[in-house]
């Protein structure tokens, strides 16, 4: 597995954050978000869907479950699993389909693990205890596809 720490400064660095990694995206990738409430999951989001020209489209699915966005053949998924109480709930609105048909962005991805593909890069946000507009994002790839993805990322990032 590969690591990757960046610091984010603001919300502004979050979203800039999230444009840049959205160069990467290619339709089946698979984006796992945690991160406690208000930590920037959806400014993250937020971010990849500015670079598609879609930012004034987000909202988030907390109460859906699911946003689609659909962008010429770009096809982004956008789940909120925070309300699932396990993996069963997510397969049977046919969440593990969407792997298949576009970008997926979970957030709260850790509490259906299980249903998650072995290959999938995972974002951790934490707040910085000391300064509140700073963000600790954690980047861990699984997979040789996100390993080369999350060093291109480093790199353009240095």
């Amino acid at each position: 597995m590969y690591k990757y720490n960046y610091l984010s400064k603001s919300n502004d660095d979050t979203l800039n954050l999230g444009k840049i990694l959205a160069k990467y995206l290619k339709n089946k990738d698979i984006i796992i978000l945690s991160g406690e409430l208000g930590a920037g999951k959806t400014k993250l989001t937020e971010g990849i869907l500015s670079f598609f020209d879609l930012q004034d489209e987000i909202s988030s699915p907390t109460f859906t479950i699911v946003n689609e966005y659909i962008k010429g053949d770009i096809n982004i998924y956008h789940f909120d699993t925070y309300r699932l109480s396990d993996s069963s709930e997510f397969y049977e609105i046919g969440g593990e389909e969407y792997f298949e048909k576009g970008i997926c962005i979970i957030e709260w991805g850790e509490l259906i693990s299980d249903a998650i593909p072995e290959e999938h890069l995972e974002i951790k946000i934490e707040k910085d205890s000391k300064q509140e507009n700073y963000r600790n994002i954690y980047f861990f790839a699984y997979g040789k596809k996100y390993e080369n993805l999350l060093k291109k990322l480093e790199e353009e990032l240095q």
